[in-house]
């Protein structure tokens, strides 16, 4: 839930790779003549107050009683793309972020340094090709496996 939630709200590329369309057709009373180039905008589909009860803020819950998920099957929740043009390394990148999280979570606590609160935080983030945030997040890792 975690990691839908942050691929929801932090996707790596904002926009999904371009796609064209074959044929004339209408998407939600728009006209799209054949030869369209399309962005899919999935930034602002994770912010869709249509789509998400309360979109700016970081609740895993949401994915507790739904089966909404990040492999592209479900329009709500794009970050790898859907169908031909997703990401091939879909189900490797999956399993990478799924091991180093669990790991992360089990292996360490975690404090923020100088006496920051969680409010002191900037999330603010730098929009290019792959997104990145402005200031890097400063963690000091406490290791609490002693053997």
């Amino acid at each position: 839930m975690v990691i839908k939630e942050s691929s929801r709200l932090h996707p790596v590329a904002p926009l999904l790779i371009p796609h064209e369309s074959i044929e004339d057709c209408e998407v939600d009373g728009f006209h799209i003549p054949k030869g369209s180039r399309i962005l899919i905008n999935v930034w602002m589909i994770g912010r869709d107050p249509d789509i998400w009860v309360e979109p700016e803020k970081f609740k895993p819950e949401k994915f507790q009683e739904n089966n909404i998920d990040l492999r592209g099957r479900h329009f709500e929740l794009l970050p790898f793309g859907s169908g031909r043009r997703s990401c091939p390394d879909l189900q490797l990148g999956l399993t990478a972020v799924h091991l180093l999280l669990a790991q992360l979570i089990y292996c360490f606590d975690w404090e923020l340094p100088n006496g920051m609160t969680p409010k002191d935080i900037d999330m603010t983030k730098k929009f290019c090709l792959v997104t990145t945030r402005v200031q890097h997040l400063m963690l000091i890792p406490k290791y609490r496996l002693h053997i």
